[in-house]
């Protein structure tokens, strides 16, 4: 027996049904009451803003040397010289990373602010499309496309880190080769162990500088992936003026199994849908619900994908049942849209169609697989 055949019992399987007399009516759920408040109350929990390094990389300096007068002393002396600026550069870079990350914080800091205020007012109801909460989220738009912007220069400051590691690199090397050049004397030697240990420091410092500034880039994009599809449901939800929760991304882990040969519509009539939509009337509000059933099914097992059917009623005239399959078609459709911009991954979502002499409105049964 599968996880989501022993769902009337244990798991969830919801029935939504549109211009019915009664809430009851309109909506039964299998899911303990309970159990479902506590889950909902944790998925609408957001993520703060990045956690991005704190290190901060200021190099140490190179000691200056007193000419020697040997051609290995001028040899040692223009080594110093590279390295002075190979550390001016790391101090540069270093700089732009600080901003960068204060940046970042800031203008996701700034983002939650409106994504607060949209979800206290979604969660005790608003209008739909409420013109307040669009112009939040228009500005919550604007600020993560700041990190955004962000992450690029924080990409382009790795390139240009990446160089510089190259360039003090080749010159260590040529530190190290310099000790068997003829014709130098004891201080020629002694200055060079002093400037391959601070060559070696920088060396270092360089290595720690792009390694954080990977795991920054790493973190932010993770973070703005994250918030992206948490946004795009946030949409959703303004349109319907009702709170959803947090993006479907967020519950996806693993490779959903493949649907089933002949695909889900194989599953009707021999499988529970976890959901039932019948759209018996212009505009049936079924997001809420659906989303609360995906959610949840997704909890339970995070590599799960999903079945839409288009299930056409089969009687009358043929010209009837070709209308109806393309009524229900575009249903099935706009189904599927309102997953994705839940933030449902659309390779977990497949579409397929069948017709039913037992239905007499279009439906769309949404199946767990």
């Amino acid at each position: 027996m599968t996880l989501f055949s022993r769902s009337l019992a244990a798991i969830t399987a919801v029935m939504l049904i549109g211009g019915c007399a009664s809430n009851e009516d309109a909506l039964w759920t299998a899911v303990d009451a309970q159990e479902q408040t506590a889950q909902g109350s944790g998925a609408t929990q957001n993520q703060g803003p990045p956690l991005l390094g704190t290190g901060n990389f200021e190099p140490g300096g190179v000691t200056p040397f007193v000419p020697t007068g040997t051609a290995v002393g001028e040899r040692v002396q223009g080594m110093r010289s590279d390295l002075t600026g190979i550390q001016t550069s790391i101090s540069s870079q270093n700089a732009s990373l600080q901003n960068l990350r204060s940046d970042a914080r800031a203008s996701a800091n700034i983002y939650h602010k409106p994504i607060g205020n949209i979800t206290a007012r979604l969660q005790v109801g608003t209008t739909p499309a409420n013109p307040e909460l669009v112009a939040q989220w228009n500005q919550a738009q604007e600020e993560l496309g700041k990190v955004d912007n962000s992450i690029a220069s924080m990409n382009s400051l790795a390139n240009d880190v990446s160089a510089t590691s190259s360039r003090a690199t080749y010159l260590l090397n040529s530190i190290r080769a310099t000790y068997r050049l003829s014709g130098a004397v004891d201080e020629d030697h002694r200055q060079l162990e002093v400037l391959e240990d601070e060559g070696n420091q920088t060396v270092v410092l360089i290595d720690r500088l792009l390694t954080e500034l990977t795991e920054d880039v790493a973190r932010a994009s993770n973070y703005l992936v994250s918030e992206r599809a948490n946004l795009t449901a946030m949409s959703t939800a303004i349109k319907n003026g009702d709170y959803l929760g947090g993006s479907l991304a967020t519950r996806a882990y693993g490779t959903p199994p493949p649907p089933p040969p002949g695909g889900g519509a194989s599953q009707f009539g021999r499988s529970q849908p976890l959901v039932v939509i019948r759209f018996d009337q212009p505009n049936v509000n079924y997001e809420q619900a659906l989303f609360n059933a995906v959610s949840q099914a997704l909890e339970r097992r995070p590599q799960a994908g999903f079945d839409l059917v288009a299930v056409a009623p089969g009687a009358g005239s043929q010209a009837q049942t070709a209308l109806a399959s393309n009524a229900t078609q575009r249903n099935a459709e706009a189904v599927m849209r309102s997953l994705t911009n839940m933030g449902l991954p659309p390779e977990r979502v497949s579409l397929s169609s069948t017709t039913n002499p037992q239905s007499s409105v279009n439906e769309v049964h949404v199946y767990v697989r």
